[in-house]
C-alpha cells in the first residue's frame, strides 16, 4: 500500500480523491505530511475523503501518529494519518 505524501501546495480535493481510491482498493490509506501547511492540507483532505467514502456507505476514521523519516540525509518528524473503516 503506497504512503500518500502531502505538501503545503497539494490540492486537498486531489489528495481526498487519492485517499478514497486507496481506501476502496486496499481497505485503508496512510497519508504523510511534514510541516504546518502540509498537515493542514492533509487534514482537509481526510475530511473531504470522508464525505466521498460516505457516498459509498463507508464510515472511516483517522488515526494520527508521528513517524521519523530521512530526507536528504536529515532526520525529520512527519505526521502520519492512517485512514481506515470504522
Amino acid at each position: 500500500m503506497p504512503v500518500l505524501k502531502v505538501s503545503a501546495n497539494s490540492r486537498s480535493t486531489a489528495v481526498a480523491g487519492a485517499i478514497a481510491g486507496v481506501v476502496r482498493e486496499h481497505g485503508r490509506a496512510e497519508v504523510q505530511a511534514i510541516g504546518a501547511g502540509a498537515v493542514n492540507q492533509a487534514v482537509k483532505a481526510v475530511a473531504i475523503a470522508r464525505s466521498y467514502l460516505a457516498l459509498d456507505g463507508m464510515d472511516v476514521i483517522c488515526i494520527p501518529a508521528f513517524a521519523d523519516v530521512v530526507i536528504e540525509d536529515q532526520e525529520r518528524t512527519a505526521l502520519r494519518l492512517i485512514i481506515e473503516p470504522r
